[in-house]
């Protein structure tokens, strides 16, 4: 079966990889370097109480919290 968006796609990231060495470590290095000297703001995740007083909770199995192991 044939499907020209995956064969694009697989192109694409051996032109990538092929531009960058060969090599996956390589490729992200560019990519770093490039990421950080776009100028571009990056969106940067937080992580919020919602999220991790959650996982602080005394489990109901007696399982430890992960700050506790």
């Amino acid at each position: 079966m044939n499907d020209p968006i995956l064969d694009e796609l697989h192109a694409t990231r051996e032109r990538l990889l092929a531009e960058s060495g060969g090599t996956l470590a390589t490729l992200v290095a560019r990519l770093q370097r490039e990421e950080s000297t776009s100028g571009r703001v990056l969106w940067t995740p937080r992580r919020t109480k919602d999220c991790t007083e959650a996982d602080e909770q005394p489990r109901p199995d007696g399982a430890s919290t992960p700050s506790a192991r």
